[in-house]
């Protein structure tokens, strides 16, 4: 780190791949840990099951991290936590369906209830995917403001952005989600 640039997330990677250190994946994981905290809470809708869900994604990293060979830890992480907030979800459907039995639910109720699971995921992953379309800029200001919850005062702080800057990235950043999920097919049944 001779240098005062910041170190990508295929430098850290490397480097943990190399000497072996947490402390490198400690820096990655920081990085997402917001964004993974904010996802983990689409899914499940409750703080503390996402805030475990995030450590349990972060036990996870360490233990399958040098099973993979990762081109792209971001996407590999966001994955890995959607994995998990999806099993998370299929558990806490099958115990609630155990629970219930058919005649205080009829079986469509079931399907409509399954069918919404299905649609919520795949408007998530429209989600992710349109999000990694933007042009950078874009994608650091729509999720520091979305999904971080951070001022515009915050981000131009944080990434050197004008205020001005800021508020153009998120206006444009929004419109072209807007278009490219748009675009995006959606998967019936």
């Amino acid at each position: 780190m001779n240098n005062n640039l910041p170190l990508t997330d295929e430098d850290l990677l490397r480097r943990y791949k190399t000497d072996g250190n947490s402390d490198w994946i400690g820096i990655l994981f920081d990085r997402y840990a917001v964004l993974l905290l904010g996802m983990c809470m689409k899914y499940l809708k409750n703080e503390e099951d996402a805030r475990d869900s995030v450590q349990q994604v972060f036990l996870k990293v360490l233990s399958e991290i040098n099973k993979h060979e990762i081109q792209f830890f971001r996407a590999w992480i966001y994955q890995v936590a959607k994995n998990h907030c999806l099993m998370q979800l299929r558990q806490k459907h099958t115990r609630y369906q155990e629970e219930i039995t058919d005649k205080h639910m009829p079986g469509t109720a079931a399907q409509e209830d399954t069918a919404g699971f299905v649609e919520k995921d795949q408007q998530l992953e429209n989600m992710e995917h349109a999000l990694e379309l933007l042009n950078k800029e874009q994608r650091t200001c729509v999720e520091l403001f979305y999904l971080s919850k951070k001022s515009y005062q915050q981000i131009s702080e944080q990434t050197g952005y004008s205020m001005l800057q800021v508020k153009s990235y998120i206006q444009n950043g929004k419109r072209n989600l807007k278009h490219l999920l748009e675009k995006q097919p959606t998967h019936k049944r």
